[in-house]
């Protein structure tokens, strides 16, 4: 199977041209990411409340949030064929979460200056994640609709 020109920078990225491998390797990260940024606010909340300008017990109900959500990312991963509708909820769940921080950051939060490049650059990464997630699943054989 030809790789698509669009998936062709991808693939470097994932050190794949399976489409499957891509999306799994995709998932994997995200899971990877967010259970890692979930874990250090369940952990550390206090000092990167202090650092972030962010409240503790927002960071405490996120990080539990995020270490969930990571869960279920890493589930999907997991399978040999992800399967579409589990992917379209991830990347749509990745989506909403960027739009949610940024509304976040315009309309709640007031947080240090290293909390708002902190928000601003998780807000990308997720965005990152879900755009090559899609990416994937399309190359994979499985065309989202757009509604």
């Amino acid at each position: 199977m030809s790789v698509p020109l669009p998936t062709t920078r991808l693939a470097v990225l994932a050190r794949t041209t399976d489409p499957r491998t891509m999306l799994r390797r995709f998932l994997a990260g995200d899971a990877a990411v967010t259970g890692a940024n979930g874990l250090a606010y369940l952990l550390a909340a206090g000092p990167l409340g202090r650092f972030l300008g962010v409240d503790s017990g927002l960071l405490v109900a996120l990080g539990a949030f995020l270490a969930a959500y990571a869960a279920g990312v890493a589930l999907v991963a997991s399978r040999e064929r992800p399967p579409a509708p589990a992917v379209r909820a991830v990347i749509e769940a990745n989506l909403a979460w960027t739009v949610l921080s940024l509304v976040a950051l315009v309309l709640w939060l007031t947080p240090s200056p290293a909390g708002a490049v902190w928000t601003l650059l998780q807000a990308l990464t997720v965005a990152g994640f879900a755009a090559a997630q899609y990416t994937a699943l399309r190359a994979a054989g499985n065309r989202p609709t757009v509604e």
